[in-house]
């Protein structure tokens, strides 16, 4: 793979090739991208979706929302520092194409900030949720109808593929979805593979699965434009874009460094022991004097918290650096921080966030309520969906079927395209509004 092609600025529905050295420097393309992820919808709505505490309305605690904004502002700058080092290696790339450090910044801020845009409401309980429904629940009958990756699309209904979709998937008024850059889009895709075969290596872009059946044809486009090494042809397997790897440390880093910090603050993990093991991860870098002069304890984290962020960045930029021809080759098989010498401090950290957080009492209840709202308005809705293919629409389908935006298109010609729909429309509801529409079709008043 080369720089030239991955940095393309290509968007959907482009005629004529746009050349970086052409760029506007006041609205430039990659920059674009990020002002019309965050002016989405699709992006508002995870004002109200959980990160890790579900329907938490203590205000420090994050949303997907504040979440996504700060992995951006964490892969903004892994990008420039990046950019910085990839432009000395090969000054041709600004010389002659007019690429700037800014450049690699913008992309993986954008793809950054969009990389929970498909997940649905009650955190990664929803995806298990609705794959759930399909793979043992009132979903299963709908398996001899479908191919076997569409099937699997509904089984292991990935928020990846799901954000890949919201991207790209063209409707009435907006083709080509928010037309981002392909070099945006390649970013963003840190499984560039199909649903099956599930997990056919140990390599990391074979972790998930990046794009549904109904997108492939997008996908494949996106792949080719950026010159993504092919992995396995069959398949439509591809190596990653090397910038989803600052991607996917971006987020690696403010989950590992951020959900540790929204435990302390939610008093789920005791303050003397969980700043000790902040305190080993910037043991380098911290100033004990302005430690010791600070009073309470979220001055304590905050500071801590920045140093970590810092000292990990720093960490991410120079694994990549050191093994840039193996990710340009696409044999770089696993994540940034997976080969950090920092690798055991993150470990022990995400395991107290697993223990005290993750599993505790609060989170846990609220995803089983997540689950049984999430199969209500499957059981509902899915329904309505196979009826409408199969010409079968009842009364109570006819009244389902007005409670719909007119963003969803049903029709009697794919059963897959139909199921999709719904799953789609699921998804972009924000916990609240999940909530709502459950108790609406349960007959209850709120």
């Amino acid at each position: 793979m080369n720089w030239e092609q991955l940095l393309s600025l290509k968007r959907f529905g482009d005629t004529n090739k746009r050349l970086r050295k052409e760029q506007d420097e006041t609205r430039l393309g990659f920059e674009v991208d990020y002002d019309r992820v965050i002016f989405s919808s699709e992006f508002r709505s995870l004002q109200d979706k959980t990160q890790v505490v579900p329907l938490s309305k203590t205000d420090f605690v994050h949303t997907r929302l504040t979440h996504s904004l700060e992995v951006s502002v964490v892969g903004r700058s892994l990008g420039r520092q990046v950019g910085r080092l990839i432009l000395e290696k090969h000054p041709h790339l600004q010389n002659i194409h007019g690429y700037q450090i800014n450049d690699f910044g913008a992309i993986v801020a954008a793809a950054a900030l969009a990389h929970d845009i498909g997940n649905p409401p009650f955190g990664h309980s929803g995806e298990k949720a609705i794959g759930a429904y399909f793979s043992e629940g009132k979903g299963v009958k709908f398996k001899s109808e479908l191919t076997p990756k569409q099937y699997q699309d509904l089984c292991d209904f990935e928020g990846n593929a799901n954000g890949f979709k919201i991207l790209t998937e063209s409707r009435e008024g907006r083709k080509g979805g928010l037309r981002l850059s392909y070099a945006t889009l390649g970013a963003f895709m840190k499984y560039p593979k199909a649903s099956l075969p599930k997990k056919p290596t140990s390599h990391i872009a074979d972790k998930k699965y990046g794009f549904f059946q109904s997108e492939e044809e997008t996908f494949i486009e996106v792949a080719e434009e950026l010159g993504l090494k092919i992995r396995d042809a069959k398949n439509k397997a591809f190596a990653r874009h090397p910038l989803a790897y600052l991607v996917e440390a971006a987020d690696d880093i403010c989950y590992t460094i951020i959900d540790f910090e929204d435990g302390i603050n939610l008093g789920l993990i005791e303050e003397d022991y969980a700043l000790e093991y902040l305190i080993k991860l910037v043991k380098d870098t911290i100033n004990t004097d302005k430690y010791a002069a600070l009073k309470t304890t979220e001055d304590r984290v905050s500071y801590l918290r920045a140093l970590a962020i810092g000292t990990l960045i720093n960490e991410a930029v120079s694994i990549f650096m050191n093994n840039e021809d193996k990710i340009l080759s696409g044999d770089f098989d696993t994540g940034l921080l997976d080969v950090s010498r920092y690798k055991a401090q993150i470990k022990d950290i995400i395991d107290i966030s697993i223990k005290n957080v993750y599993q505790s009492t609060e989170v846990v209840d609220k995803e089983i309520a997540g689950y049984k709202v999430l199969e209500g308005l499957l059981s509902v809705f899915v329904n309505t969906a196979s009826n409408v293919f199969n010409n079968t629409l009842s009364s109570y389908d006819s009244l389902v079927l007005k409670m719909l935006p007119e963003t969803v298109k049903l029709s009697n010609t794919s059963l897959y395209d139909n199921l999709m729909a719904i799953c789609l429309y699921i998804s972009k509801l924000s916990d609240s509004n999940a909530m709502l529409l459950y108790h609406k079709i349960r007959g209850n008043t709120i």
